[in-house]
């Protein structure tokens, strides 16, 4: 007879969850894997690198956030910002970034990160991202790079937050899987090339304990869902980014992969200004 060592693991399932529940699984989820999640994704992101998304859209080619001359002294907030990878990148070519996460542990890896490279640790902040803890127009950028806005129910009130603390004028960049990803299966082979389920079915993905209770929450949106939500928290939508798979990239990241990157889009990347103020130049 096997002995059972009492952790199962978690189910998979389709249902409701709210803001609160969403926000607390995802604190936890994260704070339980970003060492495996370091460990297998830290060498493809650097320590001091702008990775948009898994088919390695880089900041440094890519510029959505600005000319490169622009950068120097701006002041940019990483929105679930990990290890703060993008924040460090910002800092080498002289902007002033402050990196906020959700998780503890992700941000004790932005310190060891720090220590290991020997140079001041970035500003970091442990905070929801439904209720950043700046002042109105603190900011002249912000980005986030699958941060957040994946994880929460109400992805407009991240929104509302982030153009609250940038200053009138102030762009923002964030990068989500892409919306046509949920009718897939999150597969990297021909597998994940077949709809399984509606594109429509807007039903998060839960993954529960044995107690029903949720340890990881994914909230899907349409393209539509996300154009309205920038609109309606006030941006103005400047350009939709899809990345396509470059011949470069041969890894595998969970459902990215290669075969699935050359046939359809994985990562949608939305550019968004929050609107200047009337007779503002």
């Amino acid at each position: 007879m096997i002995e059972d060592d009492g952790a199962a693991e978690p189910a998979a399932v389709r249902r409701a969850a709210g803001t609160a529940e969403s926000s607390r699984a995802n604190r936890h989820w994260w704070d339980g894997n970003a060492d495996e999640y370091q460990d297998e994704h830290g060498a493809f992101l650097g320590d001091a690198r702008f990775v948009w998304c898994p088919e390695g859209l880089d900041e440094a080619e890519a510029r959505l956030l600005g000319p490169a001359a622009s950068l120097p002294g701006r002041r940019v907030l990483e929105v679930g910002a990990g290890a703060a990878q993008c924040s460090r990148w910002l800092a080498a070519q002289g902007a002033r970034p402050v990196a906020l996460d959700i998780s503890h542990r992700q941000l004790q890896h932005a310190l060891r990160i720090d220590d290991a490279r020997g140079r001041p640790g970035l500003p970091l902040v442990e905070a929801d991202a439904c209720a950043m803890p700046f002042a109105d127009g603190s900011f002249d950028l912000a980005c986030s790079a699958f941060g957040a806005l994946p994880f929460v129910a109400e992805p407009v009130l991240v929104l509302r937050e982030v153009r609250r603390v940038l200053r009138p004028g102030g762009r923002f960049v964030f990068s989500v899987t892409h919306p046509f990803r949920w009718a897939l299966p999150d597969e990297p082979g021909p597998e994940g090339l077949t709809v399984l389920s509606s594109y429509f079915d807007r039903t998060p993905y839960v993954e529960e304990d044995g107690t029903g209770r949720a340890v990881y929450v994914e909230h899907h949106r349409t393209m539509g869902d996300r154009v309205r939500d920038v609109v309606g928290a006030g941006f103005r939508l400047l350009d939709v980014v899809e990345p396509e798979w470059p011949d470069w990239n041969e890894q595998e990241w969970g459902g990215w992969s290669p075969l699935r990157g050359r046939l359809v889009p994985g990562t949608a990347v939305f550019v968004c200004e929050r609107e200047k103020t009337h007779g503002q130049g």
